[in-house]
């Protein structure tokens, strides 16, 4: 007999507003990765990128299917992005996560956002054959 599947936590419209709100106020503030995104995104554009980084929270842990776009493509067109930024983005996030659900949701969370780092990771960054 097999065990029954468990069922991932489900997340709220305010839930995901929270965490992606708490998350940017942090990575604009953070002295080297802050200014790549507020270079890139100008003060009265970030109402829009927000609503839909809400968007795409929502897809990715409510299967909302809301963001449409290519996370590839969007951060292809970022100058000035290097691959060393995803540690302490990723480092943010968890922090965030942990802040603000309990352990076994925070794990999930992070968990996908690794799994979402290393993917665009491979994708802008990885290139066989070139030289280390």
């Amino acid at each position: 007999m097999s065990e029954p599947a468990l069922q991932e936590p489900t997340f709220t419209d305010a839930e995901i507003d929270a965490l992606v709100e708490t998350f940017y106020a942090k990575v604009r503030r953070h002295p080297r990765i802050g200014p790549v995104f507020n270079g890139q995104i100008a003060e009265d554009a970030w109402p829009h990128h927000m609503a839909t980084l809400k968007d795409f929270w929502a897809t990715v842990l409510q299967g909302s299917g809301r963001y449409k776009g290519s996370p590839m493509a969007v951060h292809q067109r970022i100058e000035g992005f290097q691959e060393w930024m995803f540690t302490p983005w990723l480092n943010l996030f968890h922090a965030t996560c942990v802040e603000l659900f309990d352990a076994p949701r925070a794990a999930i969370v992070g968990q996908k956002a690794e799994r979402i780092a290393r993917s665009l990771k491979l994708g802008l960054f990885f290139r066989p054959g070139a030289p280390a």
